[in-house]
């Protein structure tokens, strides 16, 4: 049985149940689905320089026809440098395959609205020059917009579903930040790296944002991830553990605050379309966080 290391929890955390996977990410038998494109217009405000937010909406037929099960929740999805391409959009129509509403929302459209690049140098040259253009107060307006927006949804006869939000590379490093919005519960944070070192924009650390949370947290990487070493995964271990001490006498259900570490896992590997994919790790990752949604949402 494989294992994910489970820093936070205090030992090695067998994950015992190894769901059917498709391209590493998929549940058995998924639910039938409608996706498309939406606009997001921007708000009334001083920011003059809001962009239309162009996301993928997928959701669950039972979601529209308001059927008896109705759904699970809402979940918010931050793609990698390289855009809103098929793989993250897969991402969102696999959710939703899941029972979540989904929304996968673009992180540049101040500078590159539409940006769909390839796993290629050029590609990430591409990602990398509009990440670096990115800080954390224009994400966070640009996610509250898409975070309102999905509250405004009513499907079938849900409204107000508790959202959950996902995201991949910077986009785990952008989760971090958007589950400080006050309507998230629940966030996975995939290999979002340099959150001890780096905050878009400037500022301290993204970690610091972490007594913001009030919602559940889970980090995940592989111990080959180059982008994310063991430095860094200690770094995020010692900050999650320091909060989850930190709330230990407030009330209610203590908060999840988790990093799992794949191993044998590099960057990327949720993504079948990358060279680091790892369909085991893959598949692991993707029931950790279905776990932590279906717990919170």
């Amino acid at each position: 049985m494989a294992t994910l290391r489970s820093f936070g929890l205090g030992d090695n955390c067998p994950v015992g149940i190894r769901p059917r996977f498709h391209n590493g990410l998929t549940c058995s038998a998924p639910l039938a689905i409608r996706s498309q494109w939406i606009e997001i217009p921007p708000a009334s405000g001083p920011d003059h320089q809001q962009p239309l937010l162009r996301c993928w909406w997928s959701v669950p037929e039972q979601g529209l026809s308001g059927g008896s099960h109705g759904l699970r929740g809402a979940v918010l999805v931050l793609p990698e440098v390289f855009g809103l391409n098929g793989w993250v959009r897969s991402v969102a129509d696999r959710l939703a395959g899941e029972g979540y509403a989904a929304l996968a929302m673009p992180i540049f459209e101040r500078t590159a609205p539409g940006l769909d690049v390839g796993y290629d140098a050029a590609g990430l040259a591409a990602g990398r020059e509009h990440r670096d253009a990115v800080t954390a107060e224009t994400f966070l307006a640009d996610a509250q917009r898409a975070s309102t927006w999905l509250q405004s949804q009513q499907l079938g006869q849900e409204i107000g579903l508790k959202i959950g939000c996902v995201g991949f590379c910077f986009g785990g490093h952008l989760a971090l930040l958007a589950a400080t919005l006050p309507a998230v519960r629940a966030t996975c944070a995939f290999y979002g790296a340099r959150v001890s070192s780096f905050r878009p924009g400037g500022g301290e650390p993204a970690l610091a944002v972490l007594p913001q949370i009030q919602g559940h947290l889970l980090c995940v990487c592989g111990d080959q991830d180059p982008l994310m070493p063991l430095e860094e995964q200690q770094a995020i271990a010692a900050a999650l553990s320091a909060d989850r001490l930190a709330r230990q006498d407030q009330p209610g259900v203590p908060l999840e605050r988790r990093l799992l570490v794949a191993p044998g896992a590099g960057h990327g590997f949720l993504c079948d379309a990358r060279s680091d994919y790892n369909a085991e790790a893959a598949a692991l990752g993707w029931h950790e966080m279905l776990a932590l949604f279906a717990k919170a949402l």
